[in-house]
This record gives structure tokens, C-alpha cells and sequence, in this order.
């Protein structure tokens, strides 16, 4: 078995539109990114591909690379897990932890491990997702942006 930690953060921005876990959330603003900016994605791909000692989402999705430009961070998700499959591992379990002072994310948590299962091809509970704040503390207190932190455990495949 391998263990796996990824982080990622996103500030806020005007005009695009937020989703997490795979889930469009309903507030004003979106995350700045080059792909849909999909913090808690990124986050659990980085775990993955961590336990599987194959780098991190920059180095298989660059930034600088227009195919990526908006794209679906589902999308990158399931490539990961076929890199991943490849490599001969697959994932046992995932823990995401959302650090937002706001949206509250509660209601959208039961959707986001539904995709998440889904995608990593697990049953829905070898998902966890919890959301928390900061207290104000930080730029997610202070309401600027996004931050993730994922683990994942993996087994041979």
C-alpha cells in the first residue's frame, strides 16, 4: 500500500464559475485557473499521483498547454486514475478537506463523493469529504480564495 497527500489553493474570481468536487456550487464568484479551477480535483489528483510516485497535475496537465484551457477537471481526474491503473496501483480510499470561510459547502458534499466514487471507480464510502474554515484566519478567512488537502490510499492493482 502507498499513502498520498496533495494540496492545491485558488483565489476567487470574477466571471467564472465555481466548482468543486465536480459540482457547480451557487456563489458570485468562480476560482482563477486555467482549467475550470477545480481545487478539490486537483488537490485528490496530486494525492494520487503522489502514492504512485508519478509527480503532480503540472507536470502531466501544464498550464501552458491550451488543450487544458477550461477543461473539466473530471476529466483530468479519470486520466489520472488510468495513469495510475497503469502503473499498478489503484485507490483503496480518498479524504479531501475543503478550507473555505464561504459558500457554506455542506449541502454539495453528498454530490461531490457520488462524482468522486465514480470516477476513482470505488464505492461511495472509501470517499470522505469534510469542509471547514479558518476562523477568518488567512486568505481563505478573509474570503479570498479556496485551499484543499487530500490523502489517498492505494493498493496494488
Amino acid at each position: 500500500m502507498r499513502v498520498g497527500h496533495g494540496y492545491d489553493a485558488h483565489r476567487f474570481a470574477s466571471g467564472t464559475r465555481l466548482v468543486l468536487g465536480g459540482v457547480e456550487i451557487d456563489h458570485p464568484e468562480g476560482l482563477a485557473a486555467h482549467s475550470d479551477g477545480d481545487v478539490a480535483l486537483h488537490a485528490l489528483c496530486d494525492a494520487l499521483l503522489g502514492a504512485a510516485a508519478l509527480g503532480d497535475i503540472g507536470h502531466h496537465f501544464p498550464d501552458s498547454h491550451a488543450e487544458f484551457a477550461g477543461i473539466d477537471s473530471r476529466i483530468l481526474l479519470r486520466r489520472v486514475v488510468e495513469a495510475v491503473a497503469e502503473a499498478g496501483w489503484r485507490a483503496l480510499n480518498v479524504d479531501l478537506t475543503l478550507i473555505a470561510q464561504a459558500p457554506k459547502l455542506a449541502p454539495y458534499l453528498p454530490r461531490m463523493r457520488e462524482h468522486i466514487a465514480a470516477d476513482l471507480g470505488v464505492s461511495r464510502d472509501a470517499v470522505n469529504i469534510k469542509a471547514t474554515t479558518t476562523e477568518g484566519m488567512g486568505f481563505a478567512g478573509r474570503k479570498e480564495g479556496i485551499e484543499v488537502h487530500a490523502v489517498a490510499l492505494l493498493c496494488e492493482g
